[in-house]
């Protein structure tokens, strides 16, 4: 069978840098740093008390208040971001919505309500008083379903987990359901709402969140000889893909193509890369062959990055071994170093990253760098400091997890 093209027309977001897509745009080409003091609960006492938070966020101007008591938080980000995406797309009224779907991803899902559900139980005296929201806010398919039933699509529904790849795997879930035929158009993206007690403390005990609190504006500081750790980020994004004839066919604007998918796994270890990048050379290279491309039609690499001492190396090492002699033209940022790490919800804020590099010619920069990396190559091009302005015909954009989840897609120029 002939597979269908696959085009980005509605794109959406709320994150550390911004409430909807403009503001999110202009801090990532200016380079702005979203981090600063923790003010969901009192971090005092952490090893870490900075993060990258939705800043001044009230849910009641998005929910009433009834409703915003049934939705964690990280499903109350995936409804806004969705909301803009679609609204964004402009779908008629008579969309076929049974070729609707929703995909959205989270890593963790609902760990504050967890998190609160388990606190106020073992702070009684035994007796089971739990809220009969407790299940549904915090199961990590909610937000897919959520948006199913606001918006009446019944397409393909489900939720994707892989860690901090599960947003890059639903993008991969969509494109393939829509270029099989199964949808016309797939809502994908996602979600991650873990600045909270249980988040930090619990990322702490593994040494991989920054904990420098003396320098927190800074200390998302990818591929720098002196990082220590990722800042952790929350927020959500949201892309809509559609069917290139369907998306002519009603006169839809098109962001992007997308070209192609690469999965892979490190077999290696829980937490740790692959000290060679295997697997993250292999996604890499499986996305840009299925997008029947070169490495050499590759401009920029949106990097997974993460600002972690055993992370960002490796896959530097996977650039080198992918792109060869090219990987030295490339423009490759890591816009953690802006945004943070928003886990489950990386892959969708990146590729919403990349896609605004495609259509403004601007690569974000990477931030917050202050001393070189012996281990990393120096002829690479960290997009250092301050955006730069180039053509991008095509992205590649990477996002690894736990486990040794590996994702990469490409997004290229619509012709």
């Amino acid at each position: 069978m002939e597979l269908k093209r696959v085009v980005v027309t509605g794109l959406g977001t709320i994150n550390p840098l911004g409430k909807g897509l403009s503001e999110t745009w202009e801090n990532l080409k200016n380079g702005v740093s979203g981090s600063n003091l923790i003010t969901r609960f009192d971090a005092s006492k952490f090893k870490t008390q900075f993060a990258c938070e939705v800043k001044n966020y009230d849910p009641l101007v998005y929910f009433d208040r009834k409703e915003a008591r049934k939705l964690d938080l990280y499903a109350q980000f995936a409804l806004i971001a969705a909301d803009e995406a679609i609204t964004d797309a402009n779908f008629p009224e008579n969309i076929d919505k049974n070729r609707v779907g929703v995909i959205h991803a989270s890593g963790i899902g609902g760990l504050i309500t967890f998190s609160e559900e388990v606190a106020a139980y073992s702070g009684g005296d035994g007796t089971p008083r739990f809220n009969p929201f407790f299940i549904p806010k915090m199961i990590s398919d909610i937000a897919a379903g959520q948006i199913s039933i606001k918006y009446g699509f019944h397409g393909p529904n489900f939720g994707t987990v892989s860690a901090c790849a599960s947003s890059t795997n639903a993008i991969a879930d969509a494109f393939n359901y829509i270029r099989l035929g199964k949808a016309d158009a797939i809502v994908t993206g996602g979600s991650e709402a873990t600045i909270y007690p249980a988040g930090i403390g619990g990322f702490n005990s593994m040494q991989a969140l920054s904990t420098n609190n003396e320098e927190y504006k800074t200390a998302s500081r990818p591929f720098c000889n002196t990082r220590d750790g990722f800042v952790m980020g929350e927020g959500g994004a949201v892309l809509i893909l559609e069917e290139l004839e369907h998306a002519k066919a009603r006169g839809a604007k098109i962001y992007a193509e997308v070209g192609g998918c690469g999965l892979s796994a490190d077999a290696y270890h829980l937490t740790a890369t692959h000290p060679e990048g295997i697997g993250a050379a292999l996604c890499m290279k499986l996305a840009i062959e299925e997008a029947q491309m070169k490495p050499e039609d590759i401009d920029y690499v949106n990097v997974h990055g993460t600002s972690t001492p055993i992370g960002d190396i490796p896959e530097t090492l996977a650039i080198q071994k992918v792109f060869g002699d090219h990987a030295f033209k490339l423009n490759i940022s890591s816009t953690k170093s802006m945004t943070g790490h928003l886990l489950g919800a990386a892959g969708a804020i990146e590729a919403i990253t990349s896609i605004l590099a495609i259509k403004h010619g601007i690569i974000p920069p990477t931030i917050n760098h202050k001393e070189v990396d012996p281990n990393i190559n120096p002829n690479l091009n960290l997009t250092l400091h301050k955006a730069q302005t180039r053509e991008v015909k095509a992205v590649l954009s990477n996002t690894f997890g736990f486990g040794g989840h590996n994702a990469s897609v490409v997004f290229k120029k619509f012709e």
